[in-house]
């Protein structure tokens, strides 16, 4: 049977720009949706329909239209021209982008209410509510701050509370204030229409719902469970109405009232496929009845009760087909070095910005996959780790291969692929691409499935490690010196860029322009994960003629990433009344005259263009024929080893070197000497006669920097 998935994303509010947290989430979802539609089932390429939608309504958005001189249909308007540049700008492929504020949205949530009105789960009561005396008007949960009622915390919304995820009502909340005027809101009767949550049907059947398997994470399952009780006992009829003046769908038969916008808002994901059907002739009710539907939704770990409690009920008890075919994927949330996102202590990240900065969209994909698994942990930007991450893995490991093969493939063999392979290839394939006798795809297809990520990429890169050891022990470089072995380079290079191929199919849904890029170059256009598989790995391969190797990607310069953090806000200092102390002497100390003199001034600008890093010495050894050098192997963290000759043969025996830490110039020009080529400079301090004392010191980091960390 054909899977068809529908897979939707949070809607995010539609009163301001997205946020680094908005893409995370939708990176997260544009992988697994990538992933899901390179697979063939019976009937072809796998369906898969991923829409998503503005969330329109609200009072929030109606004040901010009014203070814009705006109607809220403007303003949202405004809001979604803006949405684009994210989502094209980091390759969020949506099949549709649509809003609450839309026909299909006020048909469907006037028809789940009606459904839930003739099964008699809506009741109307009369409570008071909370009013601003100042604005004049009855405030909405979210015009409504104050201390949760659960775990005391401050600063919460009047629906749910954003550290222990606790839903309540806003009359509950301790010390509550008007978010518009700051007042103390008063409390006024007004007729109110509820969803009966507390109705035991409802609990008899959210139990069943989320003990399904495979309906979401179990750490999720326990944090459900405890809202709804033994019994159920802990469930409270839920609000879904609100007041005129509103922003809203319009409640059938019942004059000046709308609905609460939690209660239209999961609609919206229906509304955006039926419009999305709707556009591409697809009989929407068919597509949603039809046994092999599933829907998909990734959402945030702040909002899951609306998510996991009232809109799976609301569904249930209208009859909606999809309510079965659910389930939820809950992320935790986006830290930068483990602290929450503030403007205000230089924390935030603009993923505009980020664009701005010339900075590739695909960098951070690969990293947020990274970090990405399938329980609902915090993922945390750090971005000394983020360099050396995406550095590391995409240019030192990836792309490193193509880079140091496919030239020789145009300039020596017309830019074709050998035709056979040597039993010796055909060995390292099997080994790259297989583990006890089995094909790593498939784990790597399960890891993905499951949405455990970065678990998918380790074993991806452990293949571009093994690919990496075979280029650096055939030394495609050495070969093309002597014409005698061209046969040996074209096999080497050929199978070098077999497995190339294969790590970009495997890495498509993370980085899907460069997979685009590599199709170009060998004349394919899109991957189908079946190419990963047996002999679809090589067997359309051999032979065949590619295009010139272009540049793929380049590494990441750590001043984009500094300049990619919100400044923080400026901060208030108070200023001592007693005069300030007296600033201790020191004596000036001795020049020393063996030292060179300082070299002329230059700018920042100029000391970034070197990139310094961390190596560390895995062997040395003497070099015959030489006095002064030293031939150094060093691990840069790049997957492969580099080769260096430095003149500090007076200084140390190789055997003192060997396992240390030092500092590479690693984006010097490789120099080719008689001894070979050396491909950087290690650093070392020295007088200037380096003979005379205090003699020559190779530079050593303090312990713990590992190879690879730039210096800067």
């Amino acid at each position: 049977m054909t899977r068809k998935l529908f897979v939707t994303t949070a809607l995010p509010y539609a009163n301001a720009a997205f946020h680094i947290g908005h893409m995370m989430e939708y990176i997260q979802a544009d992988i697994w949706v990538r992933f899901q539609r390179m697979q063939r089932d019976e009937a072809g390429l796998r369906q898969v329909h991923f829409v998503c939608a503005d969330d329109t309504h609200g009072t929030p958005i109606m004040i901010a239209a009014e203070k814009e001189g705006l109607t809220p249909q403007e303003f949202v308007a405004n809001i979604a021209a803006g949405r684009p540049q994210y989502l094209d700008g980091f390759h969020i492929a949506f099949d549709n982008w649509h809003s609450t504020d839309s026909p299909e949205n006020v048909e469907l949530s006037q028809g789940i209410y009606r459904k839930l009105r003739e099964t008699g789960l809506i009741v109307t009561k009369t409570v008071d509510r909370f009013f601003d005396p100042v604005k004049g008007m009855f405030l909405a949960d979210r015009n409504i701050k104050g201390e949760c009622p659960k775990c005391g915390a401050k600063d919460q919304y009047g629906d749910n509370c954003e550290v222990c995820g606790a839903a309540y009502q806003p009359t509950e909340l301790v010390n509550p204030f008007s978010v518009f005027t700051g007042s103390t809101p008063i409390m006024k009767p007004s007729e109110q229409y509820f969803f009966a949550l507390s109705d035991p049907r409802c609990y008899t059947f959210l139990k069943e719902w989320l003990n399904t398997p495979g309906r979401l994470q179990p750490e999720m399952v326990n944090k459900v469970s405890e809202w709804l009780g033994e019994a159920g006992e802990k469930l409270a009829d839920w609000d879904i109405s609100r007041d005129a003046p509103y922003f809203g769908i319009p409640i059938p038969d019942a004059p000046n009232k709308f609905f609460y916008v939690w209660l239209d808002a999961p609609v919206g994901y229906l509304a955006s496929l039926k419009n999305y059907c709707g556009k591409n002739d697809i009989d929407y009710d068919a597509l949603l009845a039809d046994p092999a539907t599933e829907q998909v939704h990734f959402i945030g770990k702040d909002i899951v009760s609306f998510h996991l409690l009232f809109w799976p009920a609301m569904l249930k008890f209208a009859g909606h087909p999809v309510i079965d075919k659910l389930t939820v994927s809950v992320h935790g949330h986006l830290t930068v070095n483990n602290e929450k996102m503030s403007k205000s202590r230089g924390t935030g990240i603009s993923p505009l910005r980020y664009l701005n900065l010339g900075m590739n969209p695909e960098w951070l994909r690969y990293y947020i996959a990274f970090k990405l698994n399938s329980k609902v942990e915090d993922l945390d930007f750090n971005g000394d780790d983020f360099v050396a991450r995406v550095n590391s893995d995409l240019i030192g490991k990836y792309v490193n291969i193509a880079s140091r093969c496919a030239g020789f493939i145009a300039k020596l063999f017309d830019g074709k692929l050998a035709g056979s392979l040597s039993p010796a290839a055909h060995q390292w394939i099997a080994r790259a691409l297989t583990v006890d006798g089995m094909e790593r795809q498939a784990n790597i297809a399960a890891n993905f499935e499951h949405r455990e990520f970065g678990k998918a990429l380790r074993e991806i890169m452990e293949i571009a490690d093994i690919t990496n050891q075979y280029v650096d022990e055939n030394k495609p470089w050495i070969l093309a010196k002597d014409a005698d072995k061209r046969a040996e380079l074209h096999d080497v290079c050929s199978t070098a860029l077999i497995l190339f191929r294969q790590l970009t199919i495997l890495l498509s849904p993370v980085l899907p322009q460069i997979a685009a890029k590599v199709g170009d170059m060998l004349g394919e256009q899109g991957f189908a994960w079946s190419d990963t598989h047996g002999e679809a790995v090589y067997a359309t391969m051999l032979g065949r003629s590619i295009g010139p190797y272009d540049h793929l990607m380049k590494r990441i310069d750590a001043t984009m990433v500094e300049a990619l953090f919100d400044k923080p806000a400026p901060v208030a200092v108070q200023v001592e009344t007693a005069p300030a102390a007296a600033p201790v002497a020191l004596d000036a100390p001795a020049a020393n005259p063996g030292l060179e003199p300082l070299a002329a001034e230059i700018k920042i600008d100029d000391f970034a263009k070197i990139d310094l890093r961390i190596a560390k010495i895995v062997n040395c050894e003497h070099i015959a024929g030489s006095d002064k050098m030293l031939r150094l192997t060093l691990d840069v963290g790049e997957g492969r080893h580099r080769n260096v000759f430095s003149g500090i043969k007076s200084a140390y025996q190789p055997e003192q070197l060997i396992g240390k830490l030092t500092v590479l110039v690693a984006n010097l020009a490789p120099r080719k000497m008689k001894f070979g080529v050396s491909e950087g400079m290690v650093l070392c301090a020295s007088a200037s006669d380096e003979k005379a004392e205090p003699g020559l010191y190779l530079l050593e980091p303090w312990p713990g920097a590992v190879p690879g960390m730039r210096i800067g």
